[in-house]
């Protein structure tokens, strides 16, 4: 059965790989029997605003070719219309498609998931997306992975001005930069209604395990299930964050007596800096944001993901 699919290509992801895999994911579609329309745009914004006119003018799927930013544009597009998201992971950073158990930078295999996938019954993954809002404002921004508020945040926007190393090296190069002037934040944290106020290092609220090129930042979180996996670390000297942050890359900072993971549907933060410095700009799935205060709340299997059918 033929569809209509819109693609969407970053020409900077990847260090130009999206520029050029765009064509073969074009023809690769086609030759499945699929129309496409490419949706490409100049920037950012233009990208997104074309690919929502395009929807509204009809569309079965959108694919992303890109990075998490580009996943992160594809959900802005189509959370809860029901209407799927291809994936094809050509970023420096991929880690949504990572949780998800799509290739990662091997297009001929992204291009038989989305073409059985297209066609099969069972084709489409339910995950859930998480409604980013200023508190008591109108939802502003979707995520899959995760916001980043704390050091984290000030570490993934260091990181996406570098051009090397690939992935999480960039991350560590951007760790001992922030470092240089870090002192603890300070937060108010209210979650599912329970409120608490502390410094902290990290304040992450995510949905899928990994963010940062690898970083298992939340490595217990899972993208349908329903619940938020909110990441706190108290706040450290920079010594102890030297020795904590590469634990980030294995999962075993949770087990760190500064950190604690807690469950919840909704999450607000606050800064409050009579307890430590103003937290820098959030990130959300590896983007700026903007400042707090900002809610997270979670819409379960608010977006439909063309990938293999994972077993319940």
């Amino acid at each position: 059965m033929s569809r209509r699919v819109g693609v969407v290509a970053n020409p900077t992801a990847g260090r130009g790989r999206a520029a050029r895999s765009r064509g073969e994911v074009l023809a690769g579609l086609a030759e499945g029997g699929h129309e496409t329309v490419d949706l490409t745009g100049r920037d950012y914004a233009d990208a997104l605003s074309r690919a929502r006119a395009a929807l509204a003018e009809g569309l079965d799927a959108v694919v992303v070719v890109g990075g998490d930013g580009m996943v992160h544009l594809g959900a802005n597009v189509l959370a809860g219309t029901g209407v799927p998201l291809g994936i094809v992971a050509v970023g420096s950073g991929n880690d949504i498609a990572g949780a998800l158990a799509l290739p990662v930078h091997d297009i001929p295999a992204s291009l038989v998931v989305l073409r059985d996938a297209l066609t099969a019954p069972d084709g489409v993954r339910q995950v859930d997306a998480v409604a980013v809002s200023t508190p008591g404002e109108p939802t502003s921004r979707w995520y899959v992975s995760s916001l980043c508020a704390g050091l984290d945040a000030a570490v993934a926007h260091h990181a996406s001005r570098l051009r090397w190393p690939r992935d999480g090296g960039r991350y560590v190069r951007a760790i001992f930069a922030e470092l240089s002037a870090f002192r603890p934040y300070g937060f108010r944290i209210t979650a599912d209604g329970h409120t608490w106020e502390q410094d902290a290092t990290l304040v992450t609220v995510s949905n899928t395990p990994l963010f940062g090129g690898g970083m298992r930042v939340a490595p217990g979180a899972v993208p349908d299930d329903g619940l938020l996996d909110l990441v706190t670390a108290r706040g450290l000297s920079r010594a102890a964050v030297v020795r904590l942050f590469p634990l980030l890359f294995s999962g075993r900072h949770v087990d760190h007596p500064a950190v604690r993971v807690r469950r919840a549907r909704s999450v607000r933060i606050e800064p409050l800096t009579a307890l430590g410095a103003n937290p820098p700009v959030a990130i959300v799935d590896g983007e700026p944001l903007e400042a707090l205060p900002l809610q997270c709340d979670v819409h379960p299997r608010a977006l439909s993901v063309l990938a293999p059918r994972v077993e319940e």
